[in-house]
């Protein structure tokens, strides 16, 4: 574990909150004691709400390396991964993640991300926002058709 990478990543939270660019939060991709990539939250800059910070480093770490896996990379973040980010960082098959702050005390400032822990949990009908199946045998047509594909490439 280097703590120069989580001072960046820390570092980098404050100059967005400072910069007015989005949230306190910063991430720090590292391979082989090197920065692949970094980034701040830029939800609100440019109304996307999937740029979480982790999550751009992700994509910047991904392009930079060619590759959609992140083998071998370690990944810096100020503040412990909401859901989202989780699920991306899986994904890229991160080896490590170190975090500065807890989850709860992200909560206590405004960004709780325990509702959609909450909701993972629930039927699909009775989540805030229902998801109704449809449609099931026509949508595993796509399915078959990824499985007998020769050039697939899994992941």
């Amino acid at each position: 574990m280097d703590k120069a990478f989580m001072a960046r990543a820390i570092q980098l939270s404050l100059d967005n909150v400072s910069s007015g660019r989005g949230g306190p939060f910063g991430a720090v991709i590292a391979k082989d004691g090197n920065v692949v990539a970094e980034a701040a939250n830029q939800v609100t800059a440019t109304n996307d709400p999937t740029a979480h910070a982790e999550v751009l480093a992700i994509r910047q770490a991904c392009q930079k390396l060619g590759f959609f896996e992140l083998k071998g990379c370690d990944l810096y973040t100020s503040c412990e991964p909401c859901p989202m980010c989780l699920g991306a960082i899986y994904w890229a098959r991160i080896d490590r993640v170190y975090f500065g702050n807890f989850a709860a005390d992200a909560a206590r400032i405004g960004f709780d991300d325990s509702a959609i822990y909450a909701e993972i949990k629930q039927p699909h009908a009775e989540r805030e926002i229902p998801m109704t199946q449809m449609m099931r045998e026509e949508a595993l047509a796509a399915f078959r058709a990824w499985e007998q594909h020769p050039g697939k490439i899994r992941y």
